[in-house]
């Protein structure tokens, strides 16, 4: 057996073990309920347009033009009439003047107001909530998905050492072949969730209308934020799985991996702090442990040049091959020692 075939064994089996692991199926299911609910939810909350009952024919254009739905109604006492009954939210009577039951139909009374016309000079400008709320998902995103795929990664690798497992299988197959089928494994996994994740999400918002663009104006940094978050994650795939090694007990798991949880936690705090800073960010977005939360951001909010995504890209690549060489070599030179927990240095000269 090839070392390929042995780490796509090890991957075939952590997939399966993954998918009938009910902690793993109740977690997607219930971001899929989070997700199909952030969408339906204000659809279901959102009434409709309001219903107004108009005796007034003059005001019949102006609010329909502003969306709302038109009841005609005879007369001022009809109208008052469909009010009360609760037939309409809202009632124009000639004067124009509106009639409501407790509070102002603040949509009716901008809708027969007069406003001075109104000239944008930054047409391209996101909506404030939009340029929120991305940039936060996105980061939210790749540190979840790091972060508890990770710590799985690493209570894999010390449950096989407290179990004697590993010896059987270091016997059986190499160990750079078992550490590489763990994490491609667990990438697969998480890149699978994302994108059922995604999919779910766009075909909600076209399905209830919310989309509003967002799906076109978010494309461009989705697009970007795959290759980084694949590099991102078999990069910090690698150390988890290095300082679990460390660990002889699920107990020892806390501080063996506090240097790889700094590594994670720390640049997305960073991001979210300092995003307003352009400066910071960008020099943040060529920082490996933080590029893939950066540079995306950066993509959607316009500001990265056309050649700096790639010059990122490279970047965290070639900081991904290192790293992956440091995780095995720390995963190679402490997986066997199960009886105590190993220091970071034996296990770096241990090979």
């Amino acid at each position: 057996m090839t070392t390929f075939e042995a780490a796509r064994l090890v991957a075939a089996r952590e997939i399966r073990v993954k998918l009938r692991d009910k902690a793993f199926l109740y977690s997607t299911a219930f971001f899929l309920v989070v997700v199909l609910a952030s969408i339906a939810l204000p659809a279901m909350f959102d009434g409709g347009p309001t219903r107004v009952a108009v005796a007034d024919p003059a005001s019949v254009s102006a609010l329909r033009a502003a969306g709302l739905e038109v009841v005609d109604a005879a007369g001022t006492a009809a109208a008052e009439r469909l009010l009360r009954d609760g037939e309409v939210e809202a009632a124009v009577v000639p004067g124009p003047e509106v009639l409501a039951m407790e509070d102002a139909p603040d949509d009716v009374v901008s809708a027969l107001s007069t406003a001075p016309p109104v000239r944008l000079l930054d047409t391209d400008a996101l909506d404030p909530f939009l340029a929120f709320m991305v940039p936060t998902a996105l980061a939210m995103l790749f540190f979840l998905t790091s972060y508890m795929y990770g710590l799985q990664i690493a209570q894999s690798v010390v449950e096989e050492k407290q179990t004697r497992i590993v010896e059987i299988l270091v016997a059986s197959i190499p160990v750079r072949a078992l550490l590489a089928g763990k994490v491609a494994a667990m990438t697969l996994l998480a890149f699978g969730q994302i994108a059922l994740l995604a999919a779910v999400a766009i075909v909600g918002m076209t399905v209830t209308g919310a989309d509003n663009g967002v799906l076109d104006a978010l494309a461009p940094a989705l697009g970007w934020f795959l290759p980084f978050f694949v590099l991102g994650f078999v990069m910090l795939a690698a150390l988890w799985a290095g300082v679990g090694a460390l660990a002889s007990r699920q107990e020892e798991i806390a501080n063996t991996s506090t240097p790889v949880q700094m590594a994670v936690l720390i640049p997305f705090f960073a991001v979210l702090t300092l995003r307003e800073d352009d400066s910071v960010l960008q020099v943040l977005s060529y920082i490996p442990l933080s590029a893939p939360i950066a540079m995306p951001i950066r993509i959607f909010d316009g500001t990265a040049a056309a050649g700096e995504p790639f010059a990122a890209l490279a970047l965290l690549a070639l900081s991904a091959v290192a790293l992956l060489w440091v995780g095995a070599r720390v995963y190679q030179g402490s997986l066997l020692r199960t009886n105590v927990r190993t220091s970071l240095t034996a296990a770096w000269r241990h090979t």
